[in-house]
């Protein structure tokens, strides 16, 4: 059973790890990979067609815990105590659930002080005992209702008869913001800024500008943000741009290090050009993999410069999902249909970002009508359980689109008559 601390309005957790709202979804699943053996069961529940409109969670139906993550930013927004019986409570290192304690409203109120009356849901035949960034639900018999308005502790309940706490939540500012939409699929909770803790030395990004001419990529604008020079401090916003033709010495220095650096095996996409050449190049390719950006950068092998980059939506239900963060990247098009369009804007371009439908995008574009069909699957694990994604080609553009009709990334690459050619050994 798990012995967790609760911390009002900000965390759940151990001495070893702890779940923090604001966090993103990428670091909650790496605590729980980290405790294999000890938390088991999980499940991750999300909408395969509405992925913005449902909340994204994880459940530990064997801890009896539900984390709860805004399905847009993708991070931690409400943390769910649902079955009590299943784990261990403390607030300042002093138990007030567990198999020998009962969290009653005599004990919670001895550990946690006065608060404010309660609120009734009449509907739910619930009370709700509310401190700042927490919240204690009290299932009560219909009989004593009358008595409610003067708060639960005002109630009269036979010896041994006092309401335990069914359901406890742990979120981000005032209680009487927590409401649930009209459809059920979302909670309206506020979303906590993401922690200092989680910034892991790491860049993450605000918002990221495709840089265009009329017809053709020349590069990104990225503005990123990350933790302060000295334990503690503030966030510090910063903005960077690389290009085609930039060198790795050039993206380390605008991007830092990359989180890993992948060469690339074999290039399967080659078939499909024309110029298509039997034995592999005489080396390979390989990728700067910014995680926290949700990006890639592609460098030639022989001239070191950018040619491609990737940039990551991180779906649920895609084959990547979990490995980036969302890139929140705007690519603005001349848009060559006259169909009326919502994406296009007033000045006439065209507006994709990473919550666009594909089947906006392509009334407004024209692009290639048969897709490429695209089926990952590993070395180790030959079974792809989301399925194909289906990749569709404009001007220096390659938009990968799942079956929900949800953009999963989007490639930006230089034509090979733009690049500058050099001898295989012209560079050492």
């Amino acid at each position: 059973m798990l012995d967790l601390e609760i911390v009002p309005e900000r965390s759940l957790g151990c001495e070893a790890w702890e779940f923090v709202l604001g966090m993103h979804f990428s670091q909650a699943v790496s605590i729980i990979q980290s405790q294999v053996g000890t938390i088991r069961g999980v499940q991750v529940l999300y909408s395969d067609q509405n992925p913005l409109s449902v909340d994204l969670v994880i459940n530990m139906p064997q801890d009896g815990i539900r984390l709860i993550f805004d399905p847009v930013a993708q991070r931690l927004k409400i943390i769910e105590i649902y079955n009590m019986k299943l784990v261990k409570l403390r607030y300042s290192g002093m138990c007030f659930n567990s198999p020998e304690i009962t969290p009653s409203i005599e004990q919670v109120e001895h550990c946690f002080g006065a608060t404010h009356p309660g609120l009734y849901d009449s509907q739910r035949h619930l009370f709700a005992l509310n401190f700042r960034g927490l919240s204690f639900y009290f299932p009560v018999d219909s009989k004593f209702e009358p008595g409610y308005a003067h708060g639960l502790g005002s109630l009269q309940f036979p010896n041994g008869g006092s309401p335990v706490v069914s359901r406890t939540t742990i979120y981000y500012g005032s209680q009487h913001q927590l409401t649930r939409s009209a459809s059920g699929g979302r909670c309206s909770a506020p979303l906590a800024d993401l922690p200092l803790s989680c910034y892991k030395h790491q860049l993450h990004l605000r918002r990221c500008d495709v840089l265009r001419s009329p017809t053709a990529t020349l590069g990104l604008r990225l503005h990123i943000y990350t933790e302060g020079v000295r334990s503690g401090e503030p966030a510090s916003s910063r903005r960077r741009v690389v290009r085609f033709g930039d060198s790795c010495q050039a993206v380390s220095r605008a991007l830092a290090a990359p989180a890993r650096l992948y060469y690339k095996a074999d290039d399967k996409m080659r078939i499909h050009r024309p110029t298509a050449r039997r034995r592999p190049p005489p080396a390979s390719d390989y990728f700067f993999n910014y995680f926290t950006l949700g990006l890639d950068v592609l460098f030639d092998a022989r001239t070191h410069q950018v040619k491609k980059f990737v940039l990551h939506t991180n779906y649920p239900g895609h084959y990547n999902f979990n490995m980036y963060h969302r890139c929140e990247f705007e690519l603005n098009v001349q848009p060559d249909k006259c169909e009326s369009n919502a994406l296009v804007e007033s000045r006439g371009a065209v507006c994709i970002t990473a919550y666009s439908k594909w089947e906006s995008v392509s009334r407004a574009l024209r692009v290639c009508e048969r897709p490429v069909v695209l089926n990952r699957a590993s070395s180790t694990n030959t079974t792809n359980p989301f399925g194909s994604t289906f990749c569709y080609g404009y001007q220096d553009m390659i938009f990968e689109v799942m079956s929900n009709n949800y953009i999963a990334s989007i490639t930006l690459y230089q034509p090979e008559g733009a690049r500058p050619h050099y001898a295989v050994n012209s560079i050492a």
